[in-house]
């Protein structure tokens, strides 16, 4: 098989060599390319970030395939601490709220010391990135960006974020780069019962937000994706492919410090 090839579902080519089939997704890879079976997350597992726990939906919610990529890069993704995902969402609804993750923050990473940023490129239909800067009582900032095929959306290092279907009557993949050290935080998303806004879809099956009101008040910024010229972000190149023509060139996912200055007062 050629990993030039499109997925057939997909109507995007990632340059990487993985397909995938709907409605459940199962995985398959190219000659020269590695990948394990999917792990899938049950609707169990995100109950207590919903805002009715007892939402009925799909179940499995989504499946993920970790640490995938072309044979060609395997000791150099090892080196670079660079990981690479695919993450395929159902269609549908949890109760009032549109199939999503429960929400987590990046675990600082031993190797480099940080809780580490993602880089996150849409696969297949349509997303919406939220992130908060923290889950404590204030959240600081919240975003809501919502990326269509081909966009890309960066999410800072430290911020608790979600990935959310942002059309229920369709499945969505996306792919992403993180740091081969993630781990995840949710002890405060969930001592909060979830992040600051809840996604709603509202009777045009469109996505409304509802505060949390466990957190203090806050503002919900949405938006459209955008380019990321500051961080060297190629607009128009799939994110593996730009790895594999200039590995340097995402580097910052597990080296967060190269832009340290940028992290303080960036706009998703």
């Amino acid at each position: 098989m050629n990993r030039d090839r499109q997925n057939s579902s997909a109507g995007f080519d990632p340059k990487i060599g993985i397909h995938w089939q709907n409605p459940e997704p199962r995985f398959t890879y190219d000659e020269g390319v590695f990948g394990p079976l999917p792990e899938f997350r049950r609707l169990d597992d995100i109950r207590r970030s919903l805002r009715n726990p007892a939402s009925q939906g799909p179940d499995p919610v989504y499946s993920i395939v970790m640490d995938v990529g072309r044979d060609e890069h395997r000791d150099e993704l090892a080196r670079r601490m660079l990981l690479f995902g695919v993450v395929a969402y159902a269609a549908g609804q949890i109760g009032e709220e549109p199939v999503r993750s429960q929400g987590h923050i990046h675990a600082v990473a031993p190797h480099c010391g940080w809780s580490t940023p993602e880089l996150f490129e849409i696969w297949e239909g349509r997303a919406i990135i939220y992130a908060q800067e923290t889950a404590s009582d204030d959240p600081g900032r919240c975003s809501a960006i919502t990326a269509e095929l081909g966009d890309k959306v960066v999410v800072p290092p430290k911020w608790a974020h979600c990935v959310i279907n942002a059309d229920p009557g369709a499945p969505m993949v996306f792919g992403a780069w993180c740091d081969r050290q993630y781990g995840f935080v949710y002890d405060e998303i969930r001592a909060h019962h979830g992040l600051a806004w809840f996604p709603i879809v509202n009777k045009d099956r469109m996505i409304r937000w509802e505060r949390n009101l466990s957190y203090r008040f806050s503002q919900l910024a949405t938006r459209g994706a955008r380019t990321y010229p500051e961080i060297g972000l190629e607009p128009r190149m799939p994110i593996y492919e730009q790895f594999a023509k200039d590995p340097d060139s995402v580097q910052w996912v597990s080296d967060p410090a190269r832009f340290e200055k940028l992290w303080t007062e960036f706009e998703m």
